[in-house]
């Protein structure tokens, strides 16, 4: 398909000396929110590999939605208010979340288990204007192209300010699986390429990797 998705995106760092039960039961409680209808998909799961140490979050969730009211349906839902409450506040100590609309994604609204993702965020620096930010966005936009191997790329300026730690650009690049994103990065030549092109105009990046897992039930 190719559609108007909104993309939902929350990394959450747990306390150190959290008990594995109690993250199990965060990770449950949160894919449990999948049955709600507003949501198209919803994955969640620890992070296979954070590569911005400046931010040492733990898990991501990821979550898609038709407009920004099906989005605003899902965040104020009792369920979803009572897994945040109850499951997540007590145990994370830094939660952080960046939403875009993404114009035109093609493939599936439900990357298959066993997808690797290259989540990255962008704060640019201040004073850019439009045709700037039209720059970074460019580049995001020609990764499929970069490296063929991407299945999905969704990119766009971040919506909800609130809790992004003023990083203002959001993309998510879905590949088969590990290895791809393993060779992705043995790519190092084009890679340099297209972060020269927008280095000088970023102030902080954060770059993750998350492998769709298969979801725990939850009661909720």
């Amino acid at each position: 398909m190719s559609a108007q998705i909104v993309e939902h995106i929350v990394l959450f760092k747990v306390k150190p000396e959290t008990d594995p039960s109690k993250i199990d039961s965060m990770v449950a409680g949160l894919a449990g929110l999948s049955t709600l209808d507003p949501v198209l998909h919803l994955s969640v799961g620890p992070l296979h590999r954070n590569r911005s140490p400046a931010f040492s979050f733990t898990h991501m969730l990821h979550s898609r939605y038709k407009s920004k009211d099906d989005l605003d349906a899902y965040s104020g839902h009792p369920a979803h208010v009572s897994v945040v409450t109850e499951r997540v506040r007590p145990i994370c100590e830094d939660v952080m979340a960046v939403d875009w609309v993404s114009d035109g994604l093609a493939g599936p609204v439900a990357p298959r288990v066993g997808s690797a993702m290259r989540v990255t965020f962008l704060k640019l620096k201040e004073g850019l204007g439009e045709k700037e930010r039209g720059e970074v966005l460019s580049v995001i936009g020609g990764v499929k192209d970069g490296f063929p191997a991407t299945e999905q790329i969704s990119y766009g300026e971040n919506f909800s300010p609130a809790r992004a730690k003023g990083f203002s650009i959001g993309s998510i690049a879905v590949l088969p699986g590990v290895s791809e994103l393993e060779a992705l990065d043995a790519d190092s030549d084009l890679a340099e390429s297209m972060k020269n092109k927008v280095r000088d105009l970023l102030e902080s990046v954060i770059v993750l990797d998350y492998v769709i897992p298969q979801q725990q039930s939850a009661s909720l």
